[in-house]
């Protein structure tokens, strides 16, 4: 796995943070992800992102919407679903050039500002917020695979926010041996985090039909709604098989919009130190009992 060599230092040393135990490096030794990218409006993702120097990715004239979802199936914290929803975005003060930092990801710091990130157990969001800063909230959520499709549900409070699906490539013959950047708001500031991925991804390119997320009727898929995504991804996998690991180093700075606040700017520790350690899940999401995940 592509991983700093300082994770290959630590590895097997013990970590005990927030009154989480983990041993190094952070990682999960079997899991299965989808992920899809969908063309969505460049002015309303830019709206989606605070003002702390990282803007959204440009494709043309538009920004990209990045949905991930991935089952994690052993880890040190247990078991969970993390249901990833982010923009494509960059670092820097100036607007980037199209398609650029796509070639040249770690001088323009590609990644994706994560706006949404439910997950199955409460532990889950104890360590990923209050460590590392990611919006983590414990939902209603599922990860079906099927000969036909793979799909994720988020619901909240009884209704749907979104759904993902994905069509089950006919063969896996890309290897994945990759990082990424994720940018969050907490605390008032921009947290920066990095994961590293090792698998085998069956691949759809530019195809129509080929991934679907579709909105729901909760207050939290409004703000989606405003992306107006195409319905049409660029690219979408399915990786069956996947390992993870998230780099214990993270880095952060201030959110400094122009004008002053007159509110705090997003949840601060307020929002993690009551939390437990509870490795149980809510309930499964309400699925429409039509859609057959073995038939196309």
């Amino acid at each position: 796995m592509a991983r700093p060599a300082r994770q290959k230092e630590l590895e097997g040393r013990h970590a005990y943070v927030d009154g989480i135990r983990y041993v190094m490096p952070v990682d999960s030794w079997q899991a299965a992800a989808v992920i899809a990218a969908f063309p969505c409006n460049y002015e309303a993702a830019a709206a989606l992102i605070p003002d702390g120097y990282v803007r959204p990715f440009r494709l043309w004239k538009n920004a990209l919407l990045l949905v991930t979802v991935i089952d994690y199936r052993k880890t040190d914290i247990g078991s969970y679903i993390e249901y990833s929803i982010a923009i494509a975005c960059t670092r820097g003060g100036r607007p980037p050039p199209r398609l650029l930092p796509a070639l040249f990801q770690r001088a323009y710091g590609t990644g994706q500002f994560v706006v949404d990130l439910p997950v199955s157990t409460e532990v889950s969001v104890k360590g990923g917020r209050g460590i590392w800063g990611m919006p983590k909230h414990q939902a209603n959520l599922d990860f079906a695979e099927g000969r036909a499709w793979v799909s994720a549900q988020y619901d909240l409070d009884g209704r749907m926010v979104s759904r993902f699906d994905v069509r089950v490539p006919r063969r896996f013959p890309i290897p994945l041996d990759m990082g990424a950047a994720n940018y969050c708001q907490f605390r008032g500031m921009i947290m920066r985090s990095f994961i590293y991925f090792q698998g085998k991804a069956g691949v759809h390119l530019m195809k129509p039909g080929s991934a679907r997320f579709i909105l729901g009727d909760h207050p939290r898929a409004e703000k989606l709604l405003s992306l107006e995504h195409c319905p049409d991804p660029v690219f979408a996998a399915y990786i069956p098989d996947v390992r993870g690991m998230l780099d214990d180093y993270f880095d952060c700075w201030f959110v400094t919009p122009r004008e002053r606040p007159e509110h705090p700017l997003g949840e601060g520790l307020e929002a993690t130190y009551p939390l437990g350690y509870g490795q149980t899940r809510l309930p499964p999401p309400a699925r429409d009992a039509g859609f057959d995940l073995d038939k196309e």
